[in-house]
């Protein structure tokens, strides 16, 4: 069984889409994309700095755009392959393949599943990334990342001091979110065994702190559900909220609204790709982060990082290999 994973907010690299634009018509699709977006996706994924693209506005839609251009290269070069083979093929992804992204890269995972049509997922991030950024706004609050010590003394130590379990990451990893000074407090006294450092993010993503952006994205997707169109995936979809397998497309949408202020579980998308037999794991761009915690966590799991189109073909024969 193969996973195809999409990035979240800090995985985002200055220029991370130039290598892209080489391939016949990347150019045009990402021009569609930033009508979508109203950004323009072309310099901030070429041309901006690191400072630019870590703006919250800026960064979610620009990342859901970087891996669906990335997919929609892989899911050509596996049609093609599948033509060109001796034994024909459909080209469709091999059976029991499971799609899932971390925070803003399940919105990518779910236009990848069927879910959302590329340009309305987009669409869909450039409102969460807006209205998460004003939520920032309106008083301090940040996270860090919290390695190593005891799990529940992790958490009972965030409890402590009303921080929230932002992501649980697995493999040793929680991050923190809450008030600036609540993290400072927690930063200059670490749980038992674990280090804490902090993050540079505008403030405390899924946490409670982020009720008006899941707000105004709820009310958002009302207004424009019928154009968003939320149809039934046709490839297994995990959800960040818990792991599960969700199957409705329309259940789907609402998860993404809500997942705004909920802990990003990770840990339970991991353990059901354990679960369901994961062999290997293919990281859209820009990758690399997540195919780590696949190689922290589940143990003997091949990954590739799809971060250029020269690693398109490793991509292709890792899919031919589960076929």
């Amino acid at each position: 069984m193969i996973a195809i994973l999409a990035p979240g907010q800090g995985a985002q690299k200055p220029g991370m889409l130039a290598p892209w634009l080489e391939r016949p018509g990347a150019r045009d699709r990402l021009a569609e994309f930033s009508t979508a977006a109203g950004l323009d996706l072309e310099h901030l994924g070429t041309e901006a700095d690191a400072e630019a693209i870590a703006d919250t506005a800026v960064t979610q839609p620009l990342l859901v755009a970087s891996a669906l251009l990335s997919w929609e290269a892989l899911r050509d070069e596996w049609g093609d392959a599948a033509q060109r083979s001796s034994t024909g093929g459909s080209g469709e992804l091999p059976e029991g393949t499971v799609v899932a992204g971390h925070s803003v890269g399940e919105i990518a995972a779910a236009a990848i599943a069927g879910v959302l049509a590329a340009d309305r997922a987009v669409a869909l991030a450039a409102v969460r990334g807006r209205e998460m950024a004003a939520a920032c706004a309106v008083e301090p609050t940040s996270m860090a990342a919290v390695l190593g010590g005891d799990p529940d003394d992790v958490l009972r130590a965030l409890a402590s001091r009303d921080l929230e379990p932002a992501n649980r990451n697995g493999a040793g990893q929680v991050v923190a979110a809450g008030r600036t000074s609540d993290i400072e407090a927690l930063a200059a006294e670490p749980p038992e065994g674990a280090r804490v450092r902090p993050l540079a993010v505008a403030g405390a993503f899924h946490t409670r702190f982020m009720e008006p952006a899941e707000k105004a994205l709820g009310s958002w997707v009302a207004e424009h559900r019928s154009e968003l169109a939320p149809a039934d995936p046709t490839t297994p979809l995990l959800s960040d909220a818990d792991g599960a397998v969700v199957t409705s497309g329309d259940d789907m949408l609402d998860r993404l609204v809500a997942q705004v202020t909920l802990s990003v579980r990770w840990d339970a998308c991991m353990d059901t790709l354990r679960d369901r037999g994961i062999t290997a794991a293919i990281e859209l761009t820009p990758a690399g982060t997540l195919t780590g915690m696949v190689k922290r966590q589940i143990k003997g799991t091949a990954t590739v990082n799809v971060s250029t189109p020269e690693h398109l073909a490793s991509a292709v024969e890792t899919l031919r290999g589960t076929s």
